[in-house]
C-alpha cells in the first residue's frame, strides 16, 4: 500500500465498493491476513462476504472461524463463493455457523446425494423449523458444489428438484402426525413443473397435484376431508413464516379447474375431467409430471392413466388456439415496465426455448417415445437426436438456454427470493457478471452477453418450428435432419394450417433450387412461416406469399424489402394470412409490396391530391377507356394502402372510411373528365355543365369497403344551347362512366348506383337543375329530404355544385323543423323497414345495418334529430353521422351517456362490416357465423384469433344499449 494510501482507499482499488465498512469490517475481525483479505476481494461481492464473515465470528467466535478458514483451502474457498454470491445464505449460516464446517475438504460430498439420501435426513425433522433448517444445509451443499464447479448445471437444477421432494416428503409426513383421520386416505403427491421435469430454480413455486383414495372401506367423504387437510397442512409446512423464514410456496393451481376446484381428487375424478373438460395447456402441464411423496403405487397409477392423455393432445381440434392462448397468456403477465428485462418469460427468454421444446414434444411425440422426457435439455437432445431439429441449432439453443438459467440462478441466490428480472443497477449487474465468471468489465459484459443470447433464442425460436419444414423438402438438409414428410405435415397441422400437403408444396417451390431467389426465401421463410401460423388463414397467405413470390420473381426490389427490411415482411405476412381482400388487390399488382415497411407510406392520400392525379390520368389520354383504365389503377393502389394500414391497426374507423370515401369522390372526378373527353370526341363540344351529387354513406363520406358508390347526376345547358341536345350528351356522359367504371378488368370495378335520384330507376338517369328544382318544390316527399341529408355536391362544375347546395338546403333542413305529420311519417317509414326489409330468417339481434341497434337504427335517430332541429343549431346541418351526433349532444338534445351508446354501437359495427369485406372480401348483411369467419373478423378488430366470443358479446352489448335509446329518442 502506497504511503499516501488510506486502508480505505487501497481496500476500495482492490474491488470494495464500500472502503470505510470494509475497514471497519476488517478491524472487527482482528487476525485477518493480506492473503485472505485478497481472497475476499476475488468474490462477486466483496462486501457482502465480508459482512457475513463478521456476522458468522460473532455467532461462532472470530479465532474459531479464522482458524477454520486458515486449515482448510477448500472450505474457505467454498465459504466465501457462497457468501460473495448469496447474502441470505449468509445469514443462514450467520445463525447456524455450525454448519460452516460441512464446507471442509472431507464434509462436502462430492457428488450430489441420492433422492433416496436426501428423503432419509430430511426425513429426520420434528417440527417445520427443523424441516427448514435441514431444507438449507442441503441448499448449501448443492450451492458449494454449484460455485465451485463440482456439479453442472443440470446436475444442480436435478438436485434442486430432488430436494423439493424430498422436503415434500417430509413435510407430509410431519402432516400425518397432526392431522386426524389421516389413516383413512392414500394420498399422493405428484410434482409439476420444473420439479417434476427435474430442473428446479435456488428458488421458484413447487407445482403439485395431490391426488388421494379411501382407504380400504373408509367413508369416502371422511377421507377426503383428510387428504384436503393433509395437502393443505403440507402446503404450510413449507410455506409458513417462521422464526427460521419459509422454504418455498407450495403452488396447487395446476389441478383440475385450478383454484377453484377441489384441492384433492380420487384418481376416477382426475381422470373424469381430463377427459372431459381438459384444456391443451394442462396436458402440456401433464409432460412434466412424476412422482414426488406419499403413497407411490397410487401416484404410479395416476401418472399410467395421464400419460397417454399428454401424447394425443396434438390431434385436439383445439390444439392450435390453445397454443396460442398459452402463449399470450405468458405475454400478458409481463408487467409493462420488466418487458425489456424479464429473464424468463420476455421475448428471447427461458419459455421461448421451453415452449419450443414441448411443443414440438407434443406434436412428434405422439408417434416417437425417445421424447418423451420431462426435462427440458433431455428433450432437446433427443429432437436433436430424432433428426427433428438440426444439430446446429439444437446445440446453439442448449447453450443459450444453459447461459440464461445459470443467470437466473444467481440472481436468486443473492436473497433467496423468487426473481426473474435482469437488474439494471450497475452494481446489480458486476456481482451478477463476477459470479457468472466475468472478470473484466463484469457488468457490460454480462449485459452483452446476456443480450446476445436473447437474441439466438429469439432467432431460433422461430427455427426450431420452421427451419426443419424448408429442410424437409429441399435438397440442402441440415446434417443430421431426418424430419419426415409425414412429421413435418403433422408440425404444420399442429401450427394450424388446414392443408399441409399443399403447404409443404409452397415451400418446397420457394425455396427450392440454388437461385438468389431461393437463397433469400431460405432464410426468410421461418419466420413467415410463423406470422403465417399466427394469422387467421395460415393456408390462404403461404399460398398468396407463393403466388407473389412468383409473379415478382428476381425483382430486385422485392428480394432486398424481404430481406433486409423485417418489418416489411412481417407485415406482408399479416396482411396475407389475415385478408382475401387486400390480397386480391396485391396479386392484381404485385408491386404493391413496395408498400409495406414504410409507415408513411401506409398514410391515406388527401382528398386534392387524389383529384388532382386522377384528373390528370385522365388529361393525359386521348382514349375513354384508356383514361378509366389509368384511373382505375390508381384507385386500386389507394384501396390497397388503405387496407393494409387497416389490416395492420394503422388507422382508426373513422380514418378508413374517410380515405375511402375520398378515393371513390376522387375516382369519379376523374371518370367524369375522361368521360366527358369520350363524349366530345364523337358528338363535339359538350353543351352543358355536369356535376354529381354523392349520397348515402358517399355523401357522409362514410364509405366502406363494400360499398357502391351512390350518386345522382344532375347537369345545366349552357347558354343557347339546346335543352333535348345537352340533356343526351349528360346522359351520355353519365351513361359511360358508369359502364366503365363497373367493367370487368385487371383493377377491380365500382359500381355508381343513381337509384336514389327522383324517381328512383323509373326516372331518368340525369336531371337538369331547373328540372330538380321543379321536381323538389311540387313532388319531394319527406323521405327524399331525408335522403338529401347526406347529399353533398362536390364533383364536376363548381358553380353547378354551390347552386345545387343552395337549392336542397332548405328541403333538408327546413325553417321550424319538420312537423308532426312529417314526424310520424318517418317512423312509419322506418318500421316498414323493419318488418318488410330485414330478410327471411335474419336475426334481428346481429343484422349488422337493419338489426336492432345496427347501422340503420342510429342513423336514422340522427337524421330524426337534425330533420327536427337544424334550423336552430348549424353543427347538426352536416351530413356526417358522428359529427351530427357531437353536436346534438352537445346542444342537449342527447344526454352524453346516450350520444356515447349510440357512437360506440355505429363505431363498432361499421368496423365489423368493414373487416368482413377485409377478411373475405365480400360483405355480409349479418354477423358472421362461422367459427372461422369470426376469428378471422376478430383478429382484423384486435380481439385476437381465438377471443371472438368476447367480440360477439362486445357487439351485443353495444347494441342492446344503442336500441334502449333509439326506444326513447327515435321511438319516444
Amino acid at each position: 500500500m502506497p504511503a499516501s494510501e488510506t486502508p480505505e482507499l487501497a481496500l476500495a482499488r482492490r474491488g470494495f465498493r464500500d472502503g470505510t465498512s470494509a475497514a471497519a469490517n476488517l478491524a472487527l475481525l482482528d487476525g485477518v491476513d493480506d492473503e485472505l483479505i485478497g481472497a475476499i476481494a476475488a468474490v462477486p461481492s466483496p462486501d457482502t462476504a465480508l459482512a457475513a464473515l463478521v456476522r458468522i465470528a460473532d455467532s461462532w467466535g472470530t479465532e474459531r472461524l479464522l482458524a477454520a478458514l486458515r486449515e482448510d483451502a477448500e472450505l474457505q474457498d467454498r465459504l466465501l463463493r457462497i457468501l460473495g454470491t448469496s447474502d441470505a445464505l449468509g445469514g443462514f449460516l450467520a445463525r447456524h455457523p455450525e454448519h460452516v464446517e460441512q464446507l471442509g475438504a472431507d464434509r462436502l460430498a462430492r457428488e450430489p446425494l441420492t433422492l433416496d439420501r436426501m428423503r432419509e435426513q430430511l426425513g429426520r425433522a420434528d417440527d417445520a423449523d427443523a424441516l427448514r433448517i435441514s431444507y438449507r444445509r442441503k441448499l448449501l451443499h448443492v450451492t458449494a458444489r454449484d460455485l465451485s464447479g463440482l456439479s453442472s448445471f443440470e446436475e444442480v437444477s436435478a438436485e434442486l428438484a430432488d430436494l423439493a421432494v424430498a422436503t415434500l416428503g417430509a413435510a407430509l409426513d410431519l402432516a400425518r402426525e397432526e392431522v386426524p383421520n389421516a389413516d383413512t386416505v392414500r394420498l399422493a403427491i405428484i410434482a409439476m413443473g420444473k420439479t417434476g421435469g427435474a430442473e428446479l430454480n435456488y428458488v421458484s413455486d413447487v407445482d403439485v397435484v395431490f391426488v388421494h383414495e379411501p382407504m380400504g372401506d373408509a367413508d369416502p367423504d371422511t377421507a377426503l376431508r383428510a387428504a384436503t387437510r393433509l395437502a393443505s397442512r403440507t402446503m404450510a409446512l413449507c410455506s409458513d413464516h417462521t422464526g427460521e423464514g419459509t422454504i418455498w410456496e407450495v403452488d396447487a393451481n395446476l389441478r383440475p379447474e385450478g383454484k377453484n376446484g377441489p384441492l384433492s381428487r380420487t384418481l376416477s375424478s382426475h381422470l373424469a375431467y381430463y377427459e372431459r373438460w381438459a384444456s391443451t395447456w394442462e396436458f402440456q402441464a401433464l409432460l412434466k409430471a412424476r412422482y414426488a411423496a406419499g403413497d407411490e403405487d397410487l401416484a404410479e397409477a395416476y401418472l399410467e392413466a395421464t400419460g397417454p392423455m399428454v401424447w394425443q393432445a396434438s390431434t385436439r381440434k383445439d390444439f392450435v388456439p390453445d397454443v396460442r392462448a398459452m402463449r399470450k397468456r405468458v405475454i400478458d403477465t409481463i408487467p409493462a415496465h420488466h418487458r425489456d428485462r424479464q429473464l424468463k418469460l420476455g421475448p428471447g427468454g427461458l419459455r421461448d426455448v421451453e415452449f419450443a421444446v414441448q411443443l414440438l414434444q407434443l406434436v412428434h411425440g405422439r408417434g416417437d417415445e425417445t421424447l418423451r422426457s420431462a426435462t427440458t435439455l433431455v428433450a432437446l437432445r433427443s429432437l436433436i437426436a430424432g433428426g427433428y431439429v438440426g444439430r446446429e441449432d439444437g446445440a446453439t439453443m442448449e447453450r443459450a438456454y444453459v447461459f440464461l438459467r445459470r443467470l437466473e440462478h444467481r440472481i436468486q441466490l443473492f436473497r433467496l427470493q423468487r426473481n426473474h428480472v435482469v437488474p439494471d443497477d450497475p452494481e446489480d449487474l458486476r456481482r451478477l457478471g463476477r459470479s457468472m465468471g466475468f472478470v473484466h468489465n463484469a457488468g457490460e459484459t454480462l449485459e452483452k452477453e446476456w443480450q446476445a443470447h436473447k437474441r439466438v433464442v429469439r432467432r431460433l425460436h422461430e427455427k426450431l418450428f420452421f427451419q426443419p419444414l424448408l429442410e424437409a423438402v429441399t435438397s440442402l438438409p441440415t446434417e443430421g435432419l431426418r424430419l419426415t414428410t409425414a412429421a413435418a405435415e403433422d408440425r404444420l397441422l399442429a401450427l394450424g394450417f388446414n392443408d399441409p400437403k399443399g403447404a409443404l408444396a409452397h415451400i418446397k417451390a420457394l425455396t427450392s433450387g440454388v437461385a438468389r431467389r431461393s437463397t433469400v426465401q431460405r432464410s426468410l421463410l421461418p419466420a413467415m412461416l410463423q406470422w403465417f401460423a399466427e394469422a387467421p388463414s395460415p393456408d390462404a397467405g403461404l399460398l398468396a406469399f407463393r403466388k407473389i413470390s412468383e409473379g415478382l420473381g428476381e425483382s430486385p426490389w422485392y428480394l432486398r424489402k424481404l430481406r433486409d427490411e423485417g418489418e416489411g415482411a412481417h407485415q406482408l405476412a399479416v396482411v396475407l394470412g389475415s385478408s382475401r381482400y387486400v390480397t386480391d388487390l396485391i396479386l392484381r399488382a404485385p408491386d404493391s409490396v413496395a408498400l409495406f415497411g414504410d409507415d408513411e407510406a401506409l398514410v391515406p392520400r388527401p382528398l386534392e391530391r387524389l383529384t388532382k392525379e386522377m384528373e390528370a390520368a385522365a388529361q393525359r389520354h386521348d382514349d375513354a377507356k384508356a383514361a378509366i383504365k389509368a384511373i382505375r389503377r390508381i384507385r386500386r393502389r389507394e384501396l390497397s394502402r388503405i387496407g393494409i394500414g387497416d389490416v395492420l391497426d394503422f388507422h382508426e374507423v373513422t380514418t378508413a372510411i374517410r380515405a375511402l370515401s375520398d378515393v371513390t369522390e376522387a375516382t369519379l372526378a376523374g371518370a367524369l373528365a375522361a368521360a366527358v373527353k369520350g363524349v366530345e370526341a364523337e358528338r363535339g363540344p359538350l353543351p352543358t355543365r355536369m356535376a354529381i351529387v354523392l349520397m348515402g354513406r358517399l355523401g357522409g363520406r362514410e364509405s366502406g369497403y363494400g360499398s357502391d358508390a351512390d350518386v345522382m347526376f344532375v347537369h345545366e345547358p349552357l347558354d343557347g344551347a339546346d335543352d333535348g341536345e345537352a340533356s343526351s350528351a349528360a346522359t351520355a356522359v353519365a351513361t359511360s362512366l358508369r359502364t366503365m367504371l363497373s367493367a370487368a378488368g385487371d383493377d377491380p370495378p365500382l359500381e355508381v348506383d343513381a337509384e336514389l335520384r327522383p324517381d328512383g330507376r323509373n326516372g331518368p338517369l340525369v336531371r337538369s337543375f331547373a328540372a330538380y328544382r321543379s321536381y323538389y318544390e311540387k313532388y319531394s316527399a319527406v323521405w327524399e329530404a331525408q335522403a338529401l341529408l347526406r347529399a353533398r355536391a362536390a364533383v364536376g362544375d363548381a358553380g353547378l355544385c354551390e347552386r345545387f347546395t343552395e337549392l336542397i338546403d332548405p328541403l333538408r333542413w327546413p325553417d321550424g323543423g319538420i312537423d308532426e305529420t312529417q314526424v310520424r311519417e318517418i317512423r312509419r317509414i322506418k318500421g316498414r323497414v323493419e318488418s318488410e326489409r330485414l330478410p327471411r330468417g335474419a336475426n334481428p339481434n346481429t343484422h349488422l345495418k337493419l338489426g336492432r341497434g345496427g347501422l340503420a337504427d342510429v342513423e336514422w335517430t340522427v337524421q330524426l334529430l337534425q330533420m327536427r332541429h337544424a334550423h336552430e343549431i348549424p353543427g347538426l346541418r352536416t351530413t356526417s353521422t358522428l359529427e351530427a351526433l357531437t353536436a346534438a349532444s352537445q346542444a342537449g338534445l342527447l344526454s352524453d351517456e346516450d350520444a356515447r351508446d349510440l357512437e360506440v354501437a355505429w363505431r363498432l359495427v361499421t368496423r365489423i362490416r368493414n373487416a368482413v369485406v377485409l377478411m373475405r372480401s365480400k360483405p355480409a348483411d349479418s354477423m358472421v357465423e362461422q367459427s372461422d369467419d369470426r376469428a378471422g373478423v376478430a383478429s382484423l378488430l384486435g380481439y385476437g384469433v381465438d377471443d371472438s366470443e368476447r367480440m360477439v358479446d362486445d357487439y351485443l352489448r353495444a347494441t342492446r344499449h344503442a336500441r334502449s335509446v333509439v326506444e326513447r329518442v327515435f321511438w319516444e
